[in-house]
Formats: C-alpha cells, sequence, structure tokens
C-alpha cells in the first residue's frame, strides 16, 4: 500500500519537474534572442594583437552566450576609416566599435583621458583609476553626450617614442619636424615645434616611406616590426612619454545597448575585461623577441635626452593649465586623475619601482 503511494507521488513529482522543464526551455530561449551585431575596428588585420583583442572579444561574447550574441569585427576601412569609428557608433552605422579615444580630441580634449595622456598612468594605475578610481563613471557620464558607453577592452602596455628618420639630442632637433603622433601628445609637441601629423595606423608606413612625414609613433617593437617601420626610419626612441599605457576601449551605441538582454550586457563585460587582461599580457610575451630582432637588423634604440623629456613634461603641464582653464568637461576628469596620479605614483615608488629597478640592474649585468 505505502509503495503504491510512494510509486503516484514519485510520478506526480517526476510530471511536476518535466512540466517545469517543458515551461522553462521556451522562457530560456526567450531570454537569449539570437543577436548579430558589427564591431568597426581601428585597427589593420596585419595586427593580430590590436585588431585580434577585437576578434578575441567576439569569440568570447559568442561562447558565453551559447552562440546566439555574434559580433562580427571588421578592420580600418571595411565600414568607415580607423580614425571615424567613434562617428560610426555615435550615429549608428555599426553597434559597437573598438579605438583609441585620444583620435577624437578634435571633438573634446576630455576624450584623450580614456586612453592616455601625457606622463599619465601605467597599465596597473589606469586599470586602478577606471575600475576603482571613479574613471569609468566619470567616462561613461562624459560619452553619453556622444551615444555611447564604454568598456576597456585592451592595452598596449608603456609604449615606445616613436621612430625618427634623424637623431634627437636637445629641443632644438624637434622643430619642424612632421610628426605622426595623435591625440592630446601632438598638441604637447606643437608647443617644442613638432607639426603633428593623425593618420591611422596603415597610413604611417607610406607616409614615412615618402617623406610626407619625417617621425612617427605607433606602439612598441612587435607592432611596429609587422608594419616595417624600420625599414624606412634608422632611430627608435623611448620611452613613449604620451602613453605610459594605451588603453583601447570597447565603445557600444546606447540604442544597442539598452536593447540587450541583461545576460547580453553581462557577456559584454565579462568578455572585454577578460580580453583587457588578456591583450597586454600578449603584448608583454611578443615584444621582447621583437625588440632582440630589430636590434638585430641594425635599428638604433636610444632613450630621449634627459633635456628633451624635461621640456616635454613642461609643456604638457601648461597645456593641461590651459585646458583646465577653458574646457570645464576636461577639468571635471582632471580633476579626478591628477591626484590619483599622484598618489599611485608615491606607492609604485616603494616598492614596484624598487624592485624593478633593481631587477634591471642585474639584467644589465648579465646576471638573470
Amino acid at each position: 500500500m505505502q509503495r503504491r503511494k510512494f510509486m503516484r507521488t514519485v510520478g506526480v513529482g517526476g510530471a511536476a519537474v518535466a512540466a517545469a522543464s517543458t515551461l522553462a526551455a521556451p522562457a530560456i530561449a526567450q531570454s537569449m534572442p539570437e543577436i548579430k551585431w558589427r564591431l568597426a575596428s581601428s585597427f589593420p588585420k596585419s595586427l593580430d594583437t590590436i585588431y585580434g583583442a577585437g576578434e578575441d572579444f567576439a569569440k568570447r561574447v559568442a561562447a558565453l552566450t551559447d552562440n546566439k550574441f555574434q559580433i562580427r569585427v571588421f578592420a580600418a576601412g571595411e565600414i568607415v576609416p580607423g580614425l571615424q569609428v567613434v562617428d560610426a557608433v555615435q550615429n549608428e552605422t555599426v553597434e559597437c566599435g573598438h579605438t583609441a579615444s585620444y583620435y577624437y580630441v578634435g571633438k573634446d580634449p576630455t576624450f584623450a583621458f580614456d586612453t592616455a595622456v601625457p606622463f599619465g598612468l601605467n597599465t596597473r594605475q589606469h586599470n586602478a583609476w577606471v575600475y576603482y578610481g571613479g574613471g569609468l563613471e566619470l567616462m561613461r557620464e562624459f560619452y553619453k553626450e556622444y551615444n555611447m558607453t564604454s568598456f576597456l577592452m585592451s592595452n598596449t602596455g608603456a609604449q615606445m617614442g616613436g621612430w625618427w628618420r634623424r637623431e634627437i639630442k636637445s629641443p632644438e632637433d624637434m622643430k619642424g619636424v612632421k610628426m605622426r603622433i595623435g591625440g592630446f601628445a601632438g598638441q604637447v609637441m606643437a608647443k617644442l615645434g613638432v607639426i603633428p601629423q593623425q593618420l591611422a595606423g596603415g597610413d604611417i608606413y607610406p607616409a614615412l616611406e615618402k617623406g610626407t612625414i619625417d617621425a612617427a609613433e605607433w606602439v612598441g617593437p612587435y607592432d611596429d616590426q609587422k608594419l616595417g617601420f624600420n625599414k624606412v626610419a634608422p632611430y627608435y626612441y623611448y620611452p613613449g612619454w604620451w602613453e605610459g599605457s594605451a588603453a583601447l576601449s570597447l565603445y557600444v551605441g546606447l540604442k544597442a545597448y539598452d536593447a540587450l538582454p541583461a545576460i547580453y550586457k553581462e557577456a559584454i563585460a565579462s568578455a572585454a575585461g577578460e580580453t583587457n587582461v588578456k591583450s597586454v599580457s600578449k603584448y608583454d610575451t611578443q615584444n621582447p623577441r621583437a625588440l632582440r630582432e630589430l636590434v638585430a637588423a641594425g635599428t638604433k634604440f636610444l632613450p630621449f635626452p634627459q633635456s628633451v623629456m624635461e621640456a616635454c613634461f613642461n609643456a604638457a603641464n601648461e597645456l593641461y593649465a590651459e585646458t583646465i582653464a577653458k574646457n570645464p568637461k576636461f577639468k571635471k576628469v582632471y580633476d579626478s586623475w591628477k591626484p590619483f596620479r599622484s598618489e599611485e605614483v608615491l606607492w609604485f615608488r616603494v616598492a614596484e619601482n624598487t624592485f624593478d629597478n633593481f631587477m634591471a640592474r642585474q639584467s644589465a649585468a648579465n646576471k638573470l
């Protein structure tokens, strides 16, 4: 008797579970619709690092959504030119884009903070400011005016100081140099007599080769070697004081983003964060080998003279003062960023830099 009662109970319970499963399946399907987006990149396909970051991101989003959310990545020029990605997102030509924010300082210099500003933060410090120092909230508030939101999605680490056709021994040697240099840093260089040029990555080599420009900065050994700059300019300077790190964000149109299910929004955030970490790890793995190969091929690696560094630092501070005096949006972000930079540099002086400098001396002494 009890056995029959037990079996009837199990039968009812099993039917209930089956019914619940049947009802749950359509509900899950409805919450994960098939969506296809286009991502416009500012970078050429030849660069598996920064262009590849967009592809890595798209693959992770697909994996996290059971392939229901597909994002197709387009290289610079396939939908819009490399320097018009933000315009394409803002105007809803594409749903999202991957670019360097300082390409758009002509719209407003405040854009620069999202990628890099001269004598700014290194990679870890920038991540800290964005994720925990209020940077993300400030930049997203600013981006609302451009109909988009943002996510950190890659970083190059500290960059090199560019390729030069002639040696730079003092600030005087920079006067009249036509240099491809993006964003806010170009305005700093202009104070020293440099003539800044804004060019997309794929346009730099022919401009250097033809002598249209005399110098060009891009990223670092791995990317620069791929683009062949060592074949047309002999001097490779360091450091790129305008990019202690260069964060390249994902920009998403607000209309497209707001229409997404919550789970897809989480997929974007998770995939972008993961790609942000992996991208700089890839650079740190590839750059040492590329540096050695460039040296072996005859590239002349030179540090900027101290007089040049100090002149650029002073010019950058002048430009900051001029800009905050006339641009309240820039000032609002700068007032958060500057004290954060001071605290970070103070902390890094204690342990990080002391350790790094000691290890650098061991490397120089061939003890590693």
